[in-house]
């Protein structure tokens, strides 16, 4: 626990903590520097970025070796970069925005770790039973505390459902409500949540709906916390791997999870979740997506923020589920995703001078750069959030979609007002 904002950091990697790097020894005369300055101009003019702009989402250059750097290093060098300090945006969010819309963030190829790391993601299972783990030590157990500052009340870890609310804690909890309602959950029902973080929605199912439920985690910090927040309560929070899961249950829900099971385990993960839900039951599938193919995420991501971890596509998901389950529902709620992240960056950067001392300033810089990065790209609809509702041979006369419906129905009180069925 004490070394793990340093862990996160990159202080274990041997990054650039002192501004130095592999480029600085290369060539860096004023002739190179211009030119390399004209280049990286030349790439950010379609999304009118400008170097050394007043504008909120231009960058300003501290250090000129980061022109030849981001130029040989892509996205993993401009984000090391950035935890240096060798550059500052007023507006990273507005940055990155510009970028996914003008497409260019698949620009450079990221260098020759990044392209040993595509390697080893083809061939090697880099989400298997030994590195399942590694996800929950390096990046869930960073600290309750910063958590806790960021996070809503209730410590949910993903997308709000921002419909007719402009609060944190509304969002999420709106958001548990509607997975509850597309379950059809009941008083009794045993829910399986898989990857239930510090158990906020077996804790709202169960206190307000009556549910019993089981959750797995990989983080030791999750479990540890998630089982005195829910102390009292029927809920069961096990450190398990979903491939190792047992029992069954009469629904189950995995929120944010599958980012971290990888495209060479999808088929088992689908096969786990089958083998754990009864007939009739549901599975409600919260994940982000991918508009693209890939088989390994960002390389600067990979290494401070998500070790392992990748975002799925429909074919993808579609491929995984195929012959187990019937599609019910495929809802995008995506949108608010961009709203989730800014509230808890604002969470984040107002708790800083309670947390910071333990963290450092660099931690800040990354994990800044982390939350606004993806706001950026969920703002221009590069990625999704995507909510399937999944059963075993289908539902008898059909499932019956729930959304969030602006206009109220004068059938009904508040709560099926607000979560009504899609009309037919």
């Amino acid at each position: 626990m004490k070394d793990q904002a340093a862990f996160l950091a990159g202080k274990r990697y041997g990054t650039m903590e002192n501004g130095t790097s592999s480029a600085s020894r290369l060539k860096q005369g004023p002739p190179f520097k211009e030119k390399w300055k004209a280049r990286v101009q030349e790439i950010l003019s379609p999304a009118d970025i400008r170097l050394d702009g007043s504008r909120p989402w231009d960058i300003q250059v501290l250090d000129s070796r980061w022109y030849f750097r981001v130029l040989t290093g892509g996205s993993l060098a401009l984000g090391e970069s950035y935890m240096d300090g060798w550059w500052e945006c007023g507006a990273l969010d507005q940055f990155f925005h510009r970028l996914w819309r003008a497409g260019l963030t698949g620009y450079g190829s990221g260098g020759i770790r990044a392209y040993l790391g595509r390697i080893a993601s083809r061939f090697l299972n880099r989400q298997s039973r030994r590195k399942a783990f590694e996800v929950g030590e390096r990046h869930y157990d960073a600290g309750n505390d910063l958590f806790q500052a960021m996070l809503d009340r209730r410590m949910t870890y993903t997308c709000g459902y921002w419909e007719s609310t402009g609060d944190l804690d509304a969002a999420q909890e709106a958001k548990l409500e509607l997975v509850c309602r597309k379950l059809g959950l009941k008083a009794g029902q045993k829910v399986l949540d898989i990857g239930c973080g510090w158990g906020s929605f077996l804790k709202y199912a169960c206190g307000k709906y009556g549910a019993q439920g089981v959750g797995i985690t990989v983080s030791q910090e999750q479990a540890e916390w998630g089982r005195e927040l829910c102390r009292g309560l029927p809920i069961e929070i096990r450190l398990q791997d979903y491939r190792d899961l047992k029992g069954r249950f009469d629904h189950v829900v995995s929120l944010g999870m599958f980012e971290h099971v990888g495209f060479k385990n999808y088929r088992t993960y689908m096969e786990a979740a089958h083998r754990c839900l009864r007939e009739g039951g549901l599975f409600l599938l919260h994940t982000m997506g991918n508009n693209q193919s890939v088989e390994r995420c960002d390389p600067w991501f990979d290494r401070y923020i998500f070790p392992n971890g990748m975002i799925p596509s429909i074919r993808q998901l579609g491929g995984a589920l195929e012959g187990l389950f019937t599609m019910e529902d495929w809802h995008n709620f995506g949108a608010y995703y961009d709203k989730t992240l800014m509230a808890w960056f604002g969470n984040f950067h107002r708790s800083w001078n309670r947390i910071g001392e333990r963290y450092g300033d660099r931690f800040y810089r990354m994990w800044k750069y982390y939350l606004l990065c993806l706001a950026g790209s969920f703002r221009a609809r590069a990625l999704q959030v995507w909510q399937l509702v999944l059963s075993k041979g289908g539902v008898p006369g059909g499932y019956r979609p729930r959304r969030w419906r602006q206009a109220p129905d004068r059938r009904g009180t508040l709560e099926t007002r607000r979560f009504a069925e899609i009309p037919a």
